[in-house]
């Protein structure tokens, strides 16, 4: 799995009109950062308003249908290079790229370092907004990438949980649901342990270290956090340090911690 390109690379690309033209490159930061300044010929898609708090058979189900919708307005097409950015190797673009991942896009990645490393190398930037072209988006669910509530409740002996939030919000000093702490038996590992000081993903054998220390074995992992955002970094972390069985749930502490009937530790 092709977590990430660098800058040299999607410079590249945006330099050849060929390369270019077999490319959607997906601005994932907020519209107000984007038209002050993006990669030439990025489009503009904010996905942090795609939250999703119902993993239900059917809430996944419809998740599933509005995502191929979102992604065919984009323009994705199974035979087009997907490129995620965000300021850095950040959240946002992170969820991009497990997103596509998950519905079986087989060439999707993300900027390493975003936006910020990308005008720090003083590489070309426009300010005019990039229309999509909408296309058909065939999307096939890998349901091994995904785990609602039932799913984790049901196997969470043998499963390793991942809490992705800040210290803070797993013991429940800072609250964001009806209920505060984190779900039984998960490990906090905060996800901004997951870059290096320039706003890039410490290397494989770095992030294989550092997961390492709190995952036992072979045991498969379930990522989360407050809205599967900052989950999905990590996720994208641990494949790179070469663990291959790797969930992200969907609704996360912004569904769990709002289930009165689920159990809560702290």
């Amino acid at each position: 799995m092709l977590v990430t390109v660098t800058t040299d690379r999607l410079d590249a690309i945006v330099s050849d009109a060929d390369a270019h033209a077999r490319t959607v490159i997906i601005d994932a930061r907020p519209f107000g950062q984007y038209r002050k300044g993006h990669v030439p010929g990025a489009i503009n898609l904010d996905l942090f308003a795609f939250h999703w708090c119902d993993t239900t058979p059917t809430g996944i189900r419809i998740f599933d249908g509005q995502a191929a919708r979102i992604l065919s307005f984009a323009g994705v097409t199974v035979d087009k290079q997907v490129i995620f950015y965000d300021d850095v190797s950040g959240m946002l673009a992170a969820r991009g790229v497990w997103m596509l991942s998950y519905l079986s896009h087989q060439h999707t990645s993300m900027l390493d370092g975003g936006f910020s490393s990308w005008q720090a190398e003083s590489r070309p930037v426009e300010t005019k907004t990039n229309g999509p072209a909408p296309s058909m988006f065939e999307a096939r669910p890998d349901p091994g990438l995904v785990a609602g509530y039932s799913y984790i409740m049901e196997n969470r002996d043998r499963l390793e949980v991942i809490d992705a939030r800040s210290p803070a919000e797993y013991d429940g000093t800072v609250v964001r649901a009806a209920r505060a702490g984190h779900i039984p038996g998960a490990s906090n590992l905060d996800w901004n342990q997951n870059l290096a000081a320039d706003g890039r993903f410490k290397g494989a054998e770095e992030l294989a270290d550092l997961y390492g220390r709190i995952v036992s074995g072979n045991r498969e992992i379930v990522t989360y956090c407050q809205g599967a955002y900052r989950a999905a970094n990590s996720f994208l972390a641990l494949r790179m340090a070469g663990f291959e069985n790797v969930r992200l749930y969907l609704g996360s502490w912004g569904e769990w911690g709002n289930m009165p009937d689920l159990p809560v530790e702290w």
